[in-house]
């Protein structure tokens, strides 16, 4: 039999280890650039839907529309949403001059969740010159799939005397899956930005003693298809939106007095009172005191965006200390500087 309190000393062990770590964690924000970029050359676009069927298509969607158990131009008006979340989202975040749906201009596909091939540049430049627009985003397809769950289970329900009798409970419940596929044109320089198929779901369940009552629980499923489409077209502008991100650093909160003094400033968010205190400790005589004071101080010049100064002190730090965590943060520095080279072409 194992006998009570048999860890604690593992446990114990664990914990003076951890206690022990020479290094403390730290996250800060940082700012990814857009996964899509488009040149602040392109002023106006152009929205164009070509997830309807075409004519010779129609007959076979319709088919696709009953074995899927969709609704009434469910998927017609939920591609509509996704033109609106789109436009709207566009609109708001003050990316291009005019942003319009091409309504006018004729445009289908082959329907039934049927990715289309790409449009020729010769067809893209027509859509553009009668749009009066200097890119296009596609709504290449919009289909929706309907997966219909139905079960019973026996329970007990209050009956007019307030007596417990046995009843039936029906569940019933639908899970839509919305599938949709996007491309932007640009047509002056002839590449397609961006393609991107995007999936998502929406559950409707019902429950009732009467299955009738079950089946109406579940009759607002079109709502929420609807708002999910629309959800699906603010997403996608999103894409062309540079966001934030939160990384995790670990920096050294032992050597001397002034790292621990250093850490609880850090710990209070007083990241330039704790660099003050690092930053008097890169001459220590002792090798691996000023490699880790080096390294910190890269953590510093981080957190306030001189990157260039922060891939300087981890080079130190490696280069003259052999402080090993600095050569794997140099990575992280290079990858960052990277990226911000990309956002700042993107801010041009």
């Amino acid at each position: 039999m194992k006998k009570p309190f048999s860890n604690i000393p593992l446990l114990l062990l664990s914990l003076l280890l951890f206690s022990c770590s020479p290094t403390n964690m730290m996250t800060l924000s940082v700012t990814e650039p857009a996964p899509v970029y488009v040149p602040s050359t392109i002023h106006t676009v152009g929205i164009l839907n070509r997830s309807n069927a075409s004519k010779q298509n129609t007959l076979l969607d319709n088919v696709d529309k009953i074995l899927s158990a969709e609704g009434k131009n469910l998927d017609k008006d939920g591609a509509r949403k996704c033109l609106l979340g789109l436009r709207d989202e566009l609109r708001a975040d003050s990316l291009f001059t005019q942003v319009k749906i091409l309504d006018s201009i004729p445009s289908s596909g082959p329907g039934m969740g049927v990715v289309p091939t790409a449009l020729s540049w010769d067809t893209v430049d027509k859509i553009c010159r009668e749009g009066k627009v200097d890119a296009l985003f596609e709504l290449s397809s919009y289909d929706t799939d309907a997966k219909i769950g139905y079960s019973t289970r026996n329970v007990q329900v209050a009956g007019p005397l307030g007596v417990l009798v046995p009843a039936l409970e029906h569940h019933a419940s639908v899970t839509t899956t919305i599938k949709t596929y996007w491309r932007i044109y640009d047509p002056v320089n002839k590449i397609i930005r961006d393609e991107l198929p995007m999936n998502s779901w929406v559950t409707s369940t019902g429950v009732g003693i009467n299955p009738l009552k079950a089946v109406e629980a579940v009759m607002g499923r079109k709502e929420a298809v609807m708002t999910e489409s629309n959800k699906i077209g603010q997403n996608y502008a999103l894409r062309l939106i540079p966001y934030k991100i939160r990384v995790a650093r670990e920096y050294f909160i032992r050597g001397t007095d002034n790292f621990k003094i250093a850490n609880r400033r850090a710990q209070a968010g007083d990241w330039a009172g704790a660099a003050e205190l690092w930053n008097k400790e890169v001459s220590n005589p002792k090798g691996k005191v000023a490699g880790r004071a080096c390294y910190n101080m890269a953590i510093s010049n981080e957190i306030d965006g001189f990157l260039d100064e922060a891939v300087k002190w981890a080079q130190k730090s490696y280069s003259d200390y052999n402080i090993k965590l600095a050569l794997r943060y140099l990575d992280m520095l290079n990858y960052r500087k990277a990226r911000k080279q990309e956002l700042d072409q993107q801010a041009k």
